[in-house]
């Protein structure tokens, strides 16, 4: 307020400094870099107060001194090593937090001992600071060797109105660098997301499942994974925890389906030595190995009310009981679990815990079946193609129509089978639509019904075709025995 206050005392400043802060006021917004706004900066202090040198240095807190980034008619063995005089003036000028101005230098008992003062017989000296949130960023000295008195005080005004300026360029500029600096490493991280590995296509919903998987990724929220057979649920799993903070400790996964209550209890939690016959030692659990990791529990819809509770408690608690055992084992795991099946409306009918469902339901994200992809039915197909193979064959466009066209009831699973079926048959590098084996029922242009009913009038119809056989009704269907198997047990048909 000193210095604002002495404006009113001053009744000209001269004309060039009102002209050099309406033209620095112009580029403040043109300014992107902070090299170059300083550098404008010292250009500018150099025309209007007549100074011989100049230099812009920046406070540097771990160190408690100054750093040289700029400066005119200063040799560089100067702005490398700073002398003892320009180092003092530049602590004081930080110390005092405002301009100073020094008319004789040389006659001033604090500043006339350095050695520099009288290699360079400096006469006038003025330094002013930039202030950035409340703190000293760096500061400006200007000097001259020609007359004690060159620097005046509306010279000190000017610098201290410019000094105000160049702290609003220059704090405008950092943010935006580092608003910059985010966006970079969020456009990376994002890009890493879109490119997870085993997860191929370029249709926006995979974009957006690719986006859903990285955000996720991020926390320790529990994930529900939905979706039909064959969408890549376990792949989607393996890309949370390989995007997450637990990348470098283990990921388990277990299967729930068609596999005995006391068996998966076993897999899961382990078992004390003596729990049942056969139990010759301890064996620790697939949850507890997990521990700082991911576990991921596959069809977990198909598991026990028994199991339910116990798999409750690890989610709410984190903690397990082997077989056999009554001490409690505190573990830090993080629960993925998928299912083909409507848990919701399974907790409605109960057949599964509501509670456990909301455990597990978090964050949801579901699998898109390959028909409302189709889209990256070509991508996909080429993909598979070099996997299967290791080589670059041509596809061409009526097997991709036929590829498009169809309604892939198999998912990827069955679109991996059907091309590797193709390159076994092709004799040379081309595949054609009359290598394409797949399914070619009418029905599926003729069933206007939902997909349960389609369902289950194409199980029934091939099941009647085989006599009940099925792994043939899997097999023309293109689609595991196990498909086929949960498909009787979830629509009631066993």
């Amino acid at each position: 307020m000193e210095y604002v206050n002495k404006i009113s005392q001053i009744k000209n400043i001269d004309r060039e400094s009102y002209e050099a802060l309406y033209r620095f006021s112009k580029t403040l917004n043109e300014s992107t870099r902070q090299d170059s706004l300083i550098e404008e900066t010292i250009d500018i202090i150099l025309k209007v107060i007549n100074a011989e040198r100049a230099l812009f240095a920046k406070y540097d807190e771990q160190s408690d001194d100054f750093i040289v980034i700029s400066g005119r008619k200063i040799s560089n063995e100067s702005i490398i090593n700073l002398n003892e005089f320009s180092s003092g003036l530049l602590q004081k000028v930080k110390k005092e937090r405002k301009p100073l101005l020094y008319h004789d230098v040389m006659g001033d008992p604090q500043f006339s001992q350095f050695q520099s003062i009288q290699i360079q017989k400096i006469k006038s000296v003025i330094g002013v600071p930039i202030i950035k949130d409340d703190k000293v960023w760096g500061v400006i000295i200007a000097d001259s060797s020609l007359d004690r008195r060159e620097f005046t005080d509306e010279n000190l005004i000017f610098l201290h109105f410019f000094s105000n300026l160049v702290s609003l360029a220059l704090d405008r500029i950092i943010k935006i660098e580092e608003l910059e600096k985010e966006n970079s490493i969020l456009i990376n991280k994002l890009q890493s997301a879109i490119d997870i590995p085993d997860m191929i296509g370029d249709s926006q919903v995979m974009k957006n499942l690719a986006k859903l998987i990285y955000k996720v990724a991020q926390t320790d929220a529990t994930v529900l994974i939905t979706g039909e057979s064959g969408t890549g649920k376990e792949i989607a799993a393996r890309a949370i925890h390989q995007l997450s903070k637990r990348n470098e400790k283990p990921f388990l996964a277990q299967f729930c389906g068609s596999i005995p209550d006391t068996l998966l209890e076993s897999e899961l939690f382990g078992y004390k030595k003596g729990a049942f016959t056969g139990a010759n030692s301890d064996k620790i659990g697939l949850l507890e190995a997990a521990d700082k990791g991911t576990f991921f529990l596959d069809e977990i819809a198909d598991i026990s009310s028994a199991l339910q509770a116990k798999l409750l408690r690890v989610l709410e608690n984190r903690e397990i009981i082997r077989l056999g055992d009554v001490s409690v084992k505190k573990v830090d795991v993080r629960i993925l679990a998928a299912t083909n099946k409507d848990l919701l409306e399974l907790s409605k009918d109960g057949n599964f815990r509501e509670d456990l469902f909301y455990r597990l339901n978090v964050f949801p994200i579901t699998m898109p079946p390959l028909r409302e992809r189709r889209s990256d039915i070509p991508i996909l197909a080429k993909h598979f193609i070099e996997k299967l193979s290791g080589k670059k064959f041509v596809i061409d466009s009526d097997a991709i129509k036929k590829l498009e066209s169809y309604y892939w009831p198999g998912n990827i699973r069955q679109l991996i089978n059907v091309i590797h079926r193709a390159l076994i048959l092709c004799d040379g590098n081309r595949i054609g639509s009359e290598h394409l084996i797949i399914e070619d029922d009418k029905d599926l242009e003729e069933f206007n019904g939902t997909l349960k009913e389609f369902e289950i009038n194409l199980l029934k119809k091939r099941l009647d075709q085989f006599k009940g056989n099925r792994t043939l009704a899997a097999k023309s269907l293109d689609v595991s025995v196990r498909w086929v198997q949960l498909k009787l047990k979830e629509y009631g048909l066993e």
